[in-house]
């Protein structure tokens, strides 16, 4: 009986383990299940959109796009930098097409040299895969419909329509506003605004030069992007246009220049080498800063040749040099009414008379252009006479005049928003022995060549503008203002620098002196009639040796070899009664200061004038004719016949 007891316990515990292993199993299984049922779960549940997000990005890719560059306009709104359409032709390398083939394939459509094909290959293979290479723009539509209808059997092929930057007036504002140009890799740096990836677009400029240099950030604005649908290749299959990303224009500039005025600048100068400057003497507003000759800034945008770049950088005159502010010269004649002013603010009496024979002899014989004869300090600066202000220099020395100079800014870089000025120099003892170790004494024959502008003395034509517009103030020390408003915001007016610190009845001395200059005996009196009635210009004629006293031949150096001419200079402000307006003007190499520099100021100033409404009503306002005087009554002869 006990056999039957033994095989029940062999199968219970058989069943048994069965039973525990069935159990143990189903337990992990059901928590697999479990986990994936919980997993799917919150799949579905919490992270719906991100794996929506992550099979859109599959679907759909975005195109960077550079944001329209923010427009530059002058004081009354003409624009003088802008944006335009264009057509452009790009190339990325991909996996289904040979860089080589369809390079030959598009020179069949558009102009491709072979030099310019190996280039372009060249950017090609070095560029990421499907990263675009402009091949071309500014393709005519015949081009771009071309190419388009090929696209499909052009892989990494495409055509489209950007933006391209224009300057409507070419030349006459290129040193002011620069131009912009393709992105060099020294120009990606790796932190900051530079460091953004806009700047790897084919479309995307950076700006060079004056203003699209100096305010390339806020011209640059916030880029958008431009969705599409894409393969499993990533190739693009068709445009989303409701998913596209707009961007954002960059600021608008706008500056004091007025257009007008810079034009006539331009038109008077014609081909010749120089610059002018004009400044509300009222504000600091700069109205005109042209630099000549100049190039054509669209030329930049669309890149130059090889050959184009050598003829502007190898042309005697410089075009591609600001003369109005990177270069400096002798200031001439010009700097006499800082020493004139000097000697008034330290005492000198301006009734001091010195006799010109056009010789004067200190330590050698000095010379002046013309004998003036007995001379006091006004006739002195209205026939710009030399052996005055040897004289004049002397009896004040070179420390007084310097400091005098500067608190008219000359020797002085002014804040108006744009790089390369040239601090020029204004010397001093002090700076003698700074420069010259080896002999640091200013001597006693120095100063007179100091006095008439010359020696050490260098300015440009910016700075000598802006002492004529605070001597025409005469209360303020202006600054001169280019940037009127940057996104709307307006900027610090150049008359918020504070006083200036002298004499007015010296200023007053001194103006009336340039008011001398342009009537009777002046050395521009021929030269410098406004035509506009009363109103009348107050100036000061410079003349300064190019390299040295005896470079220049003729009268005044006006002969010989253009390089070693004299330069010819004006600065003036006017009316000189009610002064608004202030101009300096320099013609390189051009001579004589009145027949060469102050007709070109005369040209520019009218356009000025012409221009303000309170002057013109002052043109046109017709004088009364004085009151007739009262009619007597005939005599009446008596008549001897007559009975009484």
């Amino acid at each position: 009986m006990t056999q039957p007891s033994i095989f029940f316990e062999e199968v219970n515990e058989r069943q048994g383990t069965f039973h525990r292993r069935t159990v143990v199993l189903g337990a992990f299984a059901g928590l697999g299940v479990t986990s994936l049922v919980a997993r799917l779960a919150y799949l579905q549940l919490f992270e719906t959109q991100r794996y929506e997000k992550m099979a859109v990005s599959n679907q759909f890719n975005f195109k960077l796009l550079p944001a329209p560059r923010g427009v530059i306009v002058d004081r009354n709104g003409a624009v003088l930098a802008a944006n335009r359409p264009n057509f452009r032709l790009m190339v990325a390398r991909d996996g289904g097409m040979d860089p080589e083939t369809t390079l030959h394939t598009l020179a069949e459509f558009v102009p491709l040299d072979a030099v310019r094909q190996r280039r372009l290959l060249k950017d090609i293979n070095a560029a990421p895969k499907r990263a675009p290479i402009q091949v071309m723009e500014d393709m005519s539509w015949e081009q771009f419909t071309a190419i388009s209808v090929r696209e499909p059997e052009l892989p990494g092929v495409s055509a489209d329509m950007g933006e391209v930057r224009v300057y409507p007036y070419g030349g006459a504002f290129a040193h002011v506003i620069g131009y912009v140009a393709k992105v060099n890799r020294e120009d990606i740096a790796p932190t900051g605004p530079n460091a953004d990836p806009i700047m790897l677009h084919p479309g995307f400029r950076i700006g060079r030069q004056g203003v699209e240099k100096a305010f390339d950030i806020d011209l640059r604005g916030k880029p958008g992007a431009e969705k599409v649908e894409v393969d499993a290749n990533g190739r693009q299959v068709r445009e989303d246009p409701n998913g596209d990303i707009a961007a954002t224009p960059g600021k608008e500039i706008q500056l004091t220049l007025d257009v007008d005025v810079q034009l006539r600048a331009e038109e008077v100068f014609a081909a010749e080498s120089g610059a002018a400057v004009v400044m509300d003497c009222r504000n600091g507003d700069i109205l005109c800063m042209f630099s000549g000759p100049s190039f054509d800034a669209n030329r930049f945008v669309r890149g130059l040749t090889g050959a184009e770049y050598r003829a502007l950088s190898t042309y005697d005159h410089k075009p591609l040099f600001n003369k109005a502010l990177t270069a400096t010269y002798p200031p001439g004649s010009t700097f006499k009414t800082m020493v004139a002013l000097s000697a008034l603010e330290n005492g000198y009496d301006p009734n001091t008379v010195h006799v010109c024979s056009g010789r004067w002899f200190f330590g050698r014989t000095w010379k002046c252009d013309q004998v003036h004869g007995a001379q006091n300090m006004h006739n002195a600066i209205a026939t710009s006479c030399d052996i005055y202000f040897y004289q004049t220099a002397l009896a004040i020395g070179p420390d007084k005049i310097a400091d005098t100079a500067r608190k008219f800014g000359l020797g002085e870089i002014f804040d108006i928003g744009i790089p390369g000025q040239k601090k020029g120099l204004v010397p001093d003892t002090a700076y003698k022995k700074r420069r010259f170790p080896k002999d640091p004494k200013w001597h006693p024959g120095e100063t007179p060549s100091m006095g008439i502008g010359q020696g050490y003395t260098n300015l440009n034509p910016l700075q000598l503008c802006v002492m004529t517009s605070r001597i025409a103030n005469g209360e303020k020390a202006l600054h001169p203002r280019l940037i009127r408003s940057i996104g709307g915001v307006e900027q610090k007016s150049g008359a918020a620098w504070g006083e200036l610190p002298v004499d007015k009845n010296h200023l007053l001395f001194v103006r009336e002196a340039m008011a001398a200059v342009t009537t009777g005996i002046g050395t521009a009196a021929r030269v410098s009639d406004l035509g506009l009635g009363p109103i009348k210009m107050a100036g000061k004629t410079g003349t300064a040796q190019a390299y040295s006293y005896g470079a220049g031949r003729g009268v005044h150096g006006t002969a010989g070899a253009w390089k070693l001419r004299d330069h010819a200079w004006f600065v003036a402000f006017a009316p000189y009664d009610d002064p608004r307006y202030a101009i300096s003007v320099l013609v390189e190499h051009g001579g004589f200061g009145a027949s060469a520099a102050a007709p070109k100021a005369r040209e520019i100033m009218r356009t000025v004038l012409l221009k303000d409404a309170e002057v013109m009503q002052r043109v046109q306002t017709v004088t009364p004719m004085p009151p007739a005087p009262e009619e007597s009554p005939p005599a009446v002869t008596p008549d001897p016949g007559a009975k009484v």
